[in-house]
């Protein structure tokens, strides 16, 4: 019961950008998502946080410039660091990457840094593997093809999400079963 609470408040808590209108629209953006990003392998001890443009920044391995953290990557960041997440944004942002510069332990062992441009989408340690949206979304348009997207709700949504951390395609096969 919790689960189908937390799936139906996903209608009402999406912004615009994070909600889709078709199965293949989500699809796309998914796709467009994998394609777009790239995996560096950094050491943390090197990752030196920084101030730029008013607030943490990251400087990474082959990068020209300043990389920037989005809520996601810098939630990881400070679990990396061992400092909470909420005592950091009470901090001004020259204190924040401060902090974050002393506490950043040393290891033998890179972080997997996932980018999209200028940003961080995430950071994991070795043992992560990533499963992409897309290839998920690949597997449900082969074997649910009759899929169609909820009706719109009153606030907009349709059951097709997918934000920084997550993703969400509430399956409707008016015609009968898919079998997986």
């Amino acid at each position: 019961m919790v689960t189908l609470k937390k799936a139906n408040s996903e209608l009402f808590r999406r912004t615009p950008d994070e909600t889709f209108s078709s199965f293949q629209k989500l699809q796309e953006h998914c796709q467009q998502e994998k394609q777009f990003s790239n995996d560096i392998w950094q050491m943390p001890q090197t990752l030196d946080p920084h101030l730029a443009r008013n607030s943490v920044s990251l400087n990474l391995d082959g990068q020209d410039s300043d990389i920037q953290l989005n809520d996601w990557s810098f939630s990881q960041f400070c679990r990396l660091a061992s400092v909470n997440k909420e005592t950091l944004n009470r901090l001004s942002p020259e204190t924040a990457s401060l902090v974050l510069q002393e506490t950043l332990p040393s290891s033998n062992k890179p972080m997997q840094v996932l980018t999209a441009g200028q940003t961080i989408r995430s950071m994991h340690g070795v043992a992560y593997t990533r499963l992409w949206n897309a290839d998920l979304l690949d597997v449900v348009a082969e074997y649910a093809s009759d899929f169609q997207a909820p009706q719109k709700a009153e606030g907009g949504g349709t059951g097709l999400y997918c934000g920084e951390q997550d993703l969400f395609a509430f399956l409707i096969d008016p015609t009968g079963w898919a079998e997986i």
